[in-house]
């Protein structure tokens, strides 16, 4: 296939590193100086997307996915497909999705999970929405990028698996956090709390294979003085999502609210930017009930 990726940062450049090692021809562009084996880079993005079959976005939010895609649809043939990779509010993926579509041309939202670890490893999961005929077109190369995708409905619907699912995370780690603080302050051991909880009821993906405490479970970003794997400030982002989402769709979140409150404080106000979002544990230890 002959593919554009637009968005050459820390999640697209490995993506196009790997389409371009699979033996695809691939275009680049990005606003900043990039150079990457086996990918030409074009000084615009509409220069980029033209005559290509996929034009792949990476961008990092939906203000910037629609000013782009008002660049690139032009320049798009008819057939061709715009596979929007970044984790961006689900009206924007609708709203690029019914301007692809007055062109004749596929829109796919496929935000991804797994990190830039999974984007240079292509292991990352793709949560896509679009029409099965875009899909189909985008599958191949999902494939090359990642271990799975999902498609989970019409446009918008990946993007709405993506910030329902960081609702959840981040959630989940707050409640794992606050344990971990409260058990310390009943003077219950961490690793014995670790053994009960990650073969009890309290069992979570954060707590099991994630796990906040340095030196319990395996090893995370805790046990790396909580350098991130996952930004505090990406969960930020992701959250806000969420909440966003909720308040178009009129639904009831208020752990959603709650922890979007928490990790905007936590960043914003505290030491949380460029920590891992799981660094909410050693805020909790730090912290009272006042």
């Amino acid at each position: 296939m002959k593919i554009a990726i637009i968005g050459l940062g820390n999640m697209g450049a490995p993506m196009a590193a790997n389409l371009a090692k699979a033996g695809h021809s691939v275009t680049g562009y990005d606003m900043a100086d990039v150079t990457i084996n086996g990918v030409s880079m074009a000084a615009t993005s509409a220069e980029a997307a033209t005559g290509q079959d996929v034009v792949i976005t990476m961008l990092p939010n939906g203000a910037i996915l629609r000013s782009v895609a008002a660049e690139v649809l032009p320049a798009m043939q008819a057939g061709a497909a715009l596979v929007d990779c970044s984790t961006v509010d689900v009206d924007s993926a609708r709203s690029v999705s019914e301007e692809a579509a007055a062109k004749g041309i596929h829109f796919v939202d496929a935000p991804v999970s797994g990190g830039v670890g999974g984007a240079e490893g292509g292991t990352l999961t793709f949560m896509a929405g679009g029409t099965p005929e875009g899909f189909a077109i985008a599958e191949p190369l999902f494939e090359i990028m990642g271990q799975k995708a999902v498609h989970c409905g019409d446009a918008g619907a990946g993007q709405a698996a993506k910030v329902c699912n960081n609702m959840i995370l981040g959630i989940t780690m707050i409640g794992t956090c606050e344990a971990f603080a409260l058990a310390d302050k009943l003077g219950l051991d961490r690793q014995k709390m670790f053994d009960v909880v990650s073969t009890s009821s309290g069992y979570s993906w954060t707590m099991n294979a994630y796990c906040p405490a340095p030196g319990v479970g395996p090893k995370s970003p805790s046990d790396n003085d909580y350098k991130p794997g996952f930004a505090a400030e990406l969960m930020l982002k992701d959250l806000r999502l969420s909440q966003q989402a909720a308040a178009s769709a009129d639904a009831d979140t208020p752990l959603g609210q709650a922890a979007t409150a928490l990790y905007e404080q936590f960043v914003e106000s505290e030491d949380g930017m460029g920590m891992d979002f799981s660094a909410m544990l050693p805020r909790f230890e730090k912290r009272g009930r006042g």
